[in-house]
């Protein structure tokens, strides 16, 4: 009997694995968008993020500093994403959604707490915290598709 765990023809492997990937992608591009924005043009973002929305200027003064690092942080947990998409590795996709989690569930939780003033734009601004939750956890579904090769390399090296 075929473990179901396992990569290999089956569809629910497939689907699953390109599930994980779909997730791991949008959330490097949605990471990636902040934080290239963030670190290389830091009072724009400071100003327009996002998309000329001035989310961020309501919040204090500006900090060159603080917005290129915040934007690097984020470039990071981008490029971990595409790599997780691109391997596919167990340790690799649960770093990335340990890794992901403590950054957005915080995050997530200060602008709950802390609404923007226009009711359409807060409702917008928890859709997009929100993805950066569920998607490093759709990330997770590529966890155990190991190919029977790969699965016995490991083993052998254990």
């Amino acid at each position: 009997m075929r473990d179901q765990t396992l990569d290999g023809p089956g569809s629910a492997g497939r689907a699953r694995r390109l599930v994980a990937r779909v997730a791991l992608l949008l959330l490097a591009a949605a990471g990636l968008y902040q934080g290239l924005w963030a670190q290389f043009a830091p009072r724009s973002f400071y100003d327009d993020f996002p998309a000329g929305l001035t989310w961020v200027a309501v919040d204090g003064p500006y900090n060159e500093h603080l917005v290129r690092d915040v934007g690097g942080l984020v470039n990071g947990l981008g490029v971990v994403a595409i790599v997780a998409a691109l391997w596919l590795s167990t340790p690799l996709l649960v770093a990335n959604a340990v890794g992901w989690l403590v950054y957005a569930l915080p995050h997530f939780v200060y602008h709950v707490n802390h609404p923007l003033a226009e009711t359409s734009m807060q409702t917008w601004n928890v859709v997009v915290l929100t993805s950066e939750v569920v998607l490093p956890l759709l990330g997770l579904l590529g966890v155990g598709t190991l190919s029977r090769r790969q699965a016995r390399i490991m083993e052998e090296r254990r």
